[in-house]
């Protein structure tokens, strides 16, 4: 359902908008997995039981003046009030107004989890902003519908105090005034952006914030401002109404030019009649944004051409040397686009159409804003990829058609989305026509094209200015699939990785080594003859006694256990398993069959590669944490980190020879004092040991495990896990400082992953 059913989130989460909910598909590269599939996860947002009623006045007179206008003898209210759905969205005799109409992602950092938020519109014109808190389910933080209807009914449905007091409710003009500038259109996120907040003590502080720009049926836009992290109503800051002076608004879109370490912004809105102008946004107390004087109009014709889609995509001019806006609009079957570019001149535009793609008008519009490609497609099953390729003055396309016949055969498109980093096109499709017929029944399924091979996924993750695997996930899922494919990892690759850890200290690069070797040894193990979930149909329930042959059943009995068990701990190397117990099932299977030692050995190298890269990367998070507990202590103090212990694990192995680490050591140990400050069971009272990254275990054999972003012992019944399940980590207590809970803030140290 809706205009633009799809949309593809930073954190590779793919929203698609149904009659009955928002159907999330988030895309994981899975390390603990053999096959060669995609794996996804899939979650969805329910749509609302009740219908959406705009708050216009009071409950008793609107339902009066709602059952005048239905009743009233003038054919043009009663006729144009019964079919207008803002004013009857529970509908009566016509069909109900079920499904979403629109949903929107934010930028990567919104949510209590360093993640995206979903604003979803229903079709009943309900705002909503939903989070997903908890790993599995969708929490609503606010309804933004209601809190603009409350907005205005204190302010009188008026913008502003000088404006001429409101109509009465009765004269259908001044009801239909009072829905239109509620009714929502679009929504789009900006980027995040940082804002000055003012201390008791009158200290200045950075926050960070994001806007929600909601483009209404009347040309207004509404600005909400929330401060990050949102967690709901509480969070909200501001909210501030502009008039675009847009009749029949259709689009909207976020315009954010950076020139000279300056950053401006507004608002891009297109009309259904065809103008499209970018509205300014005055960013008060928005640390470091300009914004423009007045509107500046990129297409005036009337030509009653809709604005369907507006993307703004910012690149480099290689001839001018500076930073650009590129906006492209899709107009009917023509693209529009216009390329903006401040000098010393002033704003400077240039604009045209790309005629000649479709025979149909485009319905769906997708940009890779890391190389400016843009995506169109149209209602027969036809999707266009537009390269910019820049000029001396402006810039042309170079356009190629990506028949989708060839793949899934004869298909209807509805909507396209294209992947973070480019790898992936996701196309909702439905049958075409067979024999010059339609369909009888409408399968809608959500289809994905790879649009890089693996050498460009694998050169683009080497050359990455982002160096965080988990905001990848498209390109390392393109590397996964290639290594569990060949069963080994190319010779360039391995190559121009190690070239990389030798010249830069970056740890990403370590990580992205332990992504290849995890997946290189789950392409070696034996994959199960049977599904690990499936129940198997051997009649458990046999007495033993009253067997005949007793021995060979406990024997079978036995072997059938073991087999089993060696299937589980496969299958749950992601659920905390050391991997070593996979190494040894693995061995034991191995040597059963004989004439497989080659694959053994292979496999216990691997594992060693494995070890030694988590290894490295332990020691160089330990040294973090011990840079952090350095510069946050002054005297002897019992910071509740096992600094004594993870010192003393530092400085355990005679191979390790890290001047930084011993010098930050030397230090810690001076200021320390003596002290140790160990950690307690709390069962027992007795001294945690600290002998394991992973786990402690007191002299009475309590075992608790540790959190890997600050080494405490997580002694509660309650922590959380990375999304990859690779490690755990405690939850921020109120007493923690500052420097702790911002360390608990972190990623996976392996695998890059946010932790729930």
């Amino acid at each position: 359902s809706g205009l633009e059913p799809l949309a593809w989130s930073e954190d590779h989460r793919v929203s698609v908008s149904t009659a009955r909910s928002i159907a999330v598909l988030e895309q994981l590269s899975d390390v603990h997995s053999g096959g060669q599939d995609m794996v996804i996860h899939r979650t969805a947002v329910p749509a609302p039981g009740a219908a959406c009623m705009l708050k216009v006045g009071p409950k008793k007179e609107v339902a009066e003046c709602k059952e005048k206008f239905a009743s009233s003898a003038d054919p043009t209210v009663s006729q144009t009030f019964m079919l207008d759905r803002v004013f009857n969205p529970e509908g009566k005799s016509l069909t109900p107004m079920r499904g979403f109409k629109y949903s929107s992602w934010s930028p990567l950092g919104c949510d209590a989890n360093g993640r995206c938020l979903l604003a979803a519109l229903t079709m009943d014109n309900r705002l909503t902003i939903h989070a997903n808190l908890n790993r599995l389910q969708w929490v609503q933080l606010v309804d933004l519908t209601e809190l603009y209807g409350e907005r205005l009914l204190e302010a009188g449905y008026r913008l502003c105090k000088a404006d001429a007091p409101c109509g009465e409710l009765g004269d259908f003009p001044e009801f239909q005034r009072r829905h239109s500038m509620q009714a929502p259109v679009r929504m789009e996120w900006s980027g995040i952006c940082t804002t000055q907040q003012v201390k008791h003590n009158n200290e200045c502080r950075d926050v960070g914030s994001v806007l929600l720009a909601v483009l209404f049926e009347n040309g207004n836009i509404a600005v909400w401002q929330f401060q990050l992290p949102f967690l709901g109503k509480e969070s909200i800051t501001s909210c501030n109404t502009i008039e675009s002076g847009i009749s029949s608004p259709s689009v909207l879109s976020w315009w954010e030019y950076e020139h000279n370490n300056r950053k401006m912004s507004g608002l891009i809105v297109g009309s259904a009649y065809g103008p499209v102008k970018i509205i300014p946004v005055n960013l008060k107390a928005v640390k470091g944004y300009f914004t423009l004087r007045q509107p500046v109009v990129l297409w005036q014709e009337m030509d009653q051409l809709p604005v369907h889609s507006i993307k703004c995509i910012p690149l480099y001019h290689p001839y001018q040397k500076c930073s650009c806006s590129l906006v492209v609009a899709a107009r009917g079957p023509y693209v529009f686009w216009c390329l903006l570019l401040i000098s010393k001149a002033g704003l400077n535009v240039h604009n045209s159409h790309v005629t000649g793609l479709h025979s149909l008008p485009i319905v769906s519009m997708t940009a890779d804003k890391q190389n400016g490609t843009v995506y169109t497609c149209s209602s027969d099953g036809k999707v266009r990829q537009l390269i910019p390729i820049f000029t001396d003055v402006a810039l042309k396309f170079e356009h190629q058609l990506i028949k989708l016949s060839e793949v899934f055969g004869c298909v209807r498109t509805h909507g396209i989305a294209v992947s973070p980093c480019g790898a992936y096109l996701a196309v909702i499709t439905t049958e075409g026509m067979a024999n010059g017929l339609h369909p009888v029944n409408k399968n809608y399924q959500v289809q994905f094209v790879t649009l890089k091979t693996f050498e460009e996924a694998a050169a683009q993750l080497l050359e990455s200015s982002v160096q965080n695997l988990f905001r990848q996930v498209d390109l390392t899922d393109l590397v996964r699939w290639k290594i569990l494919k060949d069963k080994h990892i190319p010779q360039f690759l391995q190559e121009a990785l190690d070239k990389k850890i030798e010249s830069c200290s970056s740890t990403y690069f370590w990580r992205f080594k332990l992504f290849l070797l995890r997946i290189l040894y789950q392409s070696m193990q034996k994959a199960p003859s049977e599904v690990t979930w499936r129940p198997s149909h051997e009649d458990a329930k046999i007495l033993i006694s009253d067997s005949p042959g007793m021995g060979s059943t406990e024997d079978d009995q036995e072997e059938g256990t073991s087999k089993q068990a060696s299937k589980q701990s496969l299958g749950d190397t992601g659920k905390g398993v050391d991997i070593d117990d996979t190494a040894e099932d693995s061995l034991h299977q191995s040597s059963d069959t004989g004439g497989r030692e080659p694959m053994v050995e292979k496999l216990l190298e691997i594992q060693a590669q494995i070890e030694a890269v988590e290894m490295h990367l332990t020691r160089e998070h330990m040294k973090r944490v011990l840079g952090e507990v350095y510069l946050h202590t002054w005297i002897t103090e019992n910071t509740s980190i096992p600094t004594r212990g993870v010192c003393d694990f530092l400085m355990s192995d005679d191979g390790y020879d890290d001047r930084t680490a011993r010098v930050l050591i030397g230090h810690i140990l001076k200021k320390m004092n003596k002290q140790t400050f160990p950690e307690h069971c709390s069962l027992c009272k007795e001294i945690l040991p600290f002998t394991d990254r992973k786990q402690a275990v007191c002299s009475n054999g309590h075992i608790w495990l540790r959190c890997f972003l600050t080494y405490q012992s997580c002694q509660s019944l309650v922590y959380r896990r990375c999304l990859l399940h690779d490690s755990i980590a405690r939850h921020p207590t109120p007493e923690d400082p500052e420097w702790i809970k911002r360390l608990l803030q972190g990623p996976c140290t392996f695998c890059d992953s946010p932790v729930f």
